[in-house]
């Protein structure tokens, strides 16, 4: 018996933009499943995971919180993957930019004035501009997959966070803790909504998800991205560079991954410490393709992943769900994510070898 996928026609766009819908249905049905044999309320879990944060109007801050950041990176990954250009480094370049950010804090510590956010945030976004320079000369010089090239300093990134605040960085004044000095008011964010913890990053984040969207739709700019992703050979014949798009998505990418790093350093952390790197980088990956790569569904497919990451962080109290359990939730969603996509655009086949057929 020989299986293989034919291609079908075209889907439609309802089915397309269904699909990551069943994929978080069939998420939370499997998740269910899977956590009540092992031995913990499946059921529970589905419920805070996925409704409470909904259902809690104290939660919706968090949820506001939680998905800037991943909108923000989200929408950087998805130029480059319009492109076939497959950052996967993203949480590194949003460490950098958290970095930068922290850099120009500490030198004007002791100064005053509108003009320092303004000064972190060019910072921390050519910060992420400056990690992705990397594995854009790389792929485009020597060939070297920018897959590799990306993650691997996302490795590199977090040691230099490590050794920055635990070493020239660290707050003498802190009672031994690896950790920098409190930013000023000056240097942080300010709340948009007053006794909550939502900041300017969040309406930032939409503002870039919507600039993103113009300029994909509207500009040669996103012309030329989805064109050199779709057909190279094309691009090139319509005068548009490859290696110039490669530089520009990277570029791109980079600086909205430091652009988030900057908003969580001087909004939520208000410090640089240890565990700043929270895998946002990494979950905006699947953030993008929950929103199939396009500026407005990342905005939903953003509220959707932080939905799961503040409903995991209930369950952990309330019926004491392992802190895996989160990552377990987001890899089954893009399973299948990609498992619909693939199911969608192609049709299983199923018929007798080649070599049974030429028997008969």
């Amino acid at each position: 018996m020989q299986i293989r996928l034919e291609k079908r026609l075209e889907p439609s766009k309802t089915m397309l933009y269904l699909t990551p819908i069943a994929a978080v249905l069939v998420t939370a049905l499997v998740g269910a499943l899977v956590f009540s044999l092992i031995g913990y309320d499946g059921i529970g879990a589905v419920r805070e995971i996925f409704l409470t944060p909904l259902l809690n109007p104290l939660k919706w801050q968090d949820l506001a919180v939680k998905s800037a950041p991943l909108i923000i990176i989200a929408v950087g990954l998805s130029i480059g993957y319009r492109a076939n250009v497959w950052n996967i480094g993203a949480e590194g370049q949003y460490v950098l930019g958290g970095l930068a950010a922290t850099g120009v804090a500490l030198l004007t510590r002791d100064m005053s004035g509108p003009w320092i956010l303004p000064l972190m945030i060019a910072a921390g976004i050519a910060g992420g501009m400056a990690w992705a320079v990397v594995p854009a000369f790389l792929r485009t010089r020597l060939q070297v997959n920018e897959i590799l090239t990306s993650l691997m300093l996302t490795y590199v990134a977090i040691q230099l966070l490590n050794y920055l605040v635990i070493g020239p960085w660290k707050d003498p004044m802190g009672f031994g803790f690896p950790q920098t000095r409190m930013f000023t008011s000056d240097q942080m964010l300010p709340n948009i909504i007053p006794r909550t913890i939502v900041h300017l990053g969040v309406p930032i984040a939409i503002v870039v998800a919507l600039a993103a969207w113009f300029f994909m739709s509207r500009s040669v700019f996103g012309y030329q991205i989805k064109v050199v992703g779709a057909a190279p050979d094309a691009a090139r014949y319509g005068g548009f560079s490859v290696n110039k798009t490669i530089w520009l998505a990277l570029l791109t990418s980079g600086a909205l991954a430091g652009l988030a790093g900057v908003l969580e350093a001087a909004g939520p952390f208000g410090r640089m410490v240890p565990s700043f790197p929270t895998n946002y980088g990494f979950t905006a990956i699947i953030v993008a393709f929950l929103g199939r790569l396009h500026p407005v569904g990342i905005i939903f497919a953003g509220l959707a992943m932080a939905v799961a990451v503040v409903g995991g962080e209930v369950a952990q109290t309330t019926i004491k769900l392992p802190v895996a359990a989160v990552g377990i939730f987001q890899s089954m969603m893009l399973f299948f994510l990609l498992a619909s996509d693939v199911l969608v655009r192609y049709r299983l086949r199923f018929g007798a070898t080649r070599e049974l057929e030429a028997s008969r």
